[in-house]
């Protein structure tokens, strides 16, 4: 279902995503949850600069609305409510909104090892975000 009202969403807004803001394509929203889960909350057409977690697995779990996720080379993969992404160590990729619609995902981080990171890349193109 496409959410075209924050009203509509699962979880809680989360306060402005500031501290990545210079990563993402329109405004995005972090709250963090129990356990080590965090929810971010994506506008309409908001989405995340390709990126790459080194040292880590990172699992996303799409909880309202309807987005996108991509692999480098691969064909994007729409996320919508009960999708699960399991993005391995070291695969560039990127996640966000769809156009039309509000996207919430739960995200956490798992085999982590000593030393980890994210390795921020270039934007999505209007281009290719358009084209899905």
């Amino acid at each position: 279902m496409n959410i075209k009202n924050k009203e509509e969403l699962t979880f809680p807004l989360g306060e402005p995503n500031d501290a990545y803001a210079q990563y993402f394509s329109g405004q995005s929203y972090l709250a963090a949850l129990a356990g080590g889960y965090h929810n971010v909350t994506f506008e309409p057409g908001c989405r995340n600069n390709w990126h790459i977690h080194h040292g880590a697995i990172q699992v996303l779990i799409c909880v309202s609305g309807h987005g996108w996720y991509q692999e480098w080379n691969k064909p994007a993969v729409e996320l919508k409510p009960g999708t699960i992404i399991e993005i391995p160590e070291g695969v560039k990729h990127w996640h966000g909104a769809q156009k039309d619609s509000w996207m919430q995902h739960l995200y956490l981080h798992k085999d982590v090892q000593e030393v980890s990171s994210n390795e921020w890349c270039e934007p999505v193109s209007d281009e290719d975000y358009e084209r899905l």
